[in-house]
């Protein structure tokens, strides 16, 4: 009996033993995937805050002061150039037009007279002179009474889209009442403004003959479907928030977009000598990320990392990471710091084009 339990108890040691040593050489035969970081020219996207104007917006006033007597158009409605638009009663530029007109006769009829007489050496040349010239003031006085009657009939001056009125029919106006405005939305002007680094690096990658392309995303979440450019940079910088306003302009052929929109622009940022990594490397603690690096003799160690960007599925570092440091790419939650690994070592321009999005 006693030889029986004998035996009993080196064959469970013996077994032990065997699933143990089985068990390590199974842990020894794992492998990690690393890759390294990689340094590159990059593009990042940038949203900036920006509001839609329409490339000429401007405020319809009246230019003399009478009873509106007509109204041709509608509240948004597409005019042309030239349009009519309001009418102001023309009845006193009409009669002031008819004195003036007779007023240039009569002074024509004189200046006639005294030419014949100057002629014949009846009148001095001074009185002709002064004929002339009052004929001149006649023709003058008729010139602007033309004018301030035309004045009562207000066109559009280009093609544009109107805005409500601020005035109604048979309302007294006078002169500068603003009576609607009008909005010419064939191309959209879209300000938003820039940070000062993010200006210079714009500036270093960019000329006159290749404007940076810009989308829109609308307010309601869906990409404008025409592309803009960056046409224009204002001078000075705002101290107070760092910030400089940029333009870009959108063509808008659909007049899907309006004045005083709001929305956002992305602009993509290059960055020269990038360090990349994918997001899938790095793991966070308390709000602070991490990578594991594998050192020359394949051991791992945790080091803290400072994100400057991020784009989809990767991170551009800021700190914390050199060009062509290798990292634990897989198997993160394996590890512990300063464990050595048996890996397989994948170049960062095969890995990065696998990942779900990835931007050259």
């Amino acid at each position: 009996m006693r030889n029986n339990l004998i035996f009993i108890s080196l064959s469970v040691l013996l077994c032990n033993t065997s699933c143990k040593r089985g068990h390590e050489q199974k842990e020894e035969e794992v492998k990690f995937l690393v890759t390294s970081s990689l340094k590159k020219d990059t593009m990042i996207t940038r949203d900036y805050v920006c509001q839609i104007h329409a490339i000429q917006h401007i405020e319809m006033r009246a230019l003399e002061k009478g009873y509106l007597e007509k109204i041709y158009v509608d509240e948004g409605q597409f005019v042309k150039k030239g349009d009519m638009m309001f009418k102001i009663m023309p009845l006193i530029y009409n009669a002031e037009l008819q004195k003036a007109q007779a007023e240039a006769d009569f002074a024509e009829i004189e200046y006639q007279n005294t030419k014949q007489l100057s002629e014949k050496n009846v009148v001095s040349p001074n009185e002709l002179a002064l004929m002339k010239a009052k004929l001149d003031k006649a023709k003058a006085e008729l010139s602007m009474a033309q004018i301030h009657l035309q004045f009562t009939d207000i066109r559009a001056p280009f093609d544009g889209i109107m805005d409500h009125f601020q005035v109604r029919l048979g309302s007294l106006i006078d002169e500068g009442d603003l009576l609607t405005t009008l909005s010419d939305n064939s191309e959209m002007w879209v300000y938003f403004n820039v940070p000062e680094l993010e200006y210079l690096n714009y500036k270093s990658h960019t000329t006159e003959e290749n404007l940076l392309k810009v989308n829109l995303l609308m307010a309601n979440n869906q990409l404008f479907k025409y592309q803009g450019q960056v046409s224009a940079i204002e001078a000075d910088f705002n101290n107070e928030t760092g910030n400089i306003a940029f333009r870009a302009t959108f063509p808008n052929p659909d007049k899907l977009l309006r004045h005083g929109e709001t929305g956002n622009i992305q602009m993509g940022i290059p960055i020269k000598d990038a360090i990349i990594i994918p997001q899938k490397a790095t793991y966070e603690i308390l709000e602070k990320k991490y990578v594991f690096v594998v050192d020359k003799s394949d051991v791992v160690h945790s080091r803290e990392i400072v994100i400057a960007s991020e784009m989809p599925d990767i991170y551009i570092i800021k700190e914390g990471l050199k060009e062509n440091e290798r990292i634990l790419l897989e198997g993160i939650r394996k590890v512990k710091d300063g464990d050595k690994i048996t890996f397989t070592y994948e170049d960062p321009k095969t890995v990065l084009p696998k990942l779900r999005v990835y931007v050259e």
